[in-house]
């Protein structure tokens, strides 16, 4: 993941999930250890498009929505899965076989919200290197077979280590990035929690 989309994440869990609206470009800077410039870079096109307004002291969120949609849109998330393979076992069992890693899309809508808006048969975590070499090691010791993969790694930047749990905004652009049919229910009824 590009580090400015880390900034754009940051701001959408400030927003989302702790109810702050307004910011410096510094203090952003400082947060995640990055360039003022590449801070700079994020802001203006979010300023280009209307989600938010700058100060003098820094700037105001106007529309989190065009943030959050707009990240979706230049997100990759398949550039970023580093290992995918098809496991015999269910989604339920598959997501206590792999109870440590950092779970996103259904898997994180489904414990983050107690919800489940359709039923889904992939499961999608983050995992650093060490956890990469981890779960190879642990799967390497269950049934695997040929075809559609149903478990897929994707790479954990330093970034999404500063927080205790996948941030919301993280969630939705992952699912954004889906083509499974179901991604769309867990897409709208996600929309009605956040937006």
């Amino acid at each position: 993941m590009k580090k400015i989309e880390a900034v754009y994440r940051e701001i959408l869990y400030e927003v989302l999930e702790k109810k702050k609206f307004s910011f410096t470009q510094s203090e952003l800077s400082k947060s995640l250890g990055i360039s003022l410039s590449i801070v700079n870079s994020a802001i203006k096109r979010l300023e280009s498009m209307g989600a938010l307004k700058i100060n003098q002291r820094g700037f105001n969120l106007i529309d989190i929505k065009k943030i959050l949609y707009y990240w979706a849109s230049i997100r990759n998330l398949d550039k970023d899965i580093v290992f995918a393979v098809r496991i015999d076992l269910s989604v339920r069992e598959l997501e206590r076989f792999m109870p440590n890693l950092m779970m996103t899309a259904y898997s994180a809508y489904k414990f983050r919200f107690d919800d489940v808006p359709a039923d889904y048969s992939e499961i999608y975590a983050y995992a650093n290197d060490n956890e990469i070499e981890i779960v190879k090691k642990r799967i390497s010791k269950i049934k695997t077979s040929k075809g559609n993969p149903n478990f897929f790694l994707l790479k954990k930047d330093k970034l999404l280590e500063l927080y205790n749990k996948i941030p919301e905004g993280q969630i939705f652009v992952d699912l954004w990035n889906l083509r499974q049919w179901y991604a769309k229910e867990f897409l709208l009824n996600f929309e009605k929690r956040i937006l």
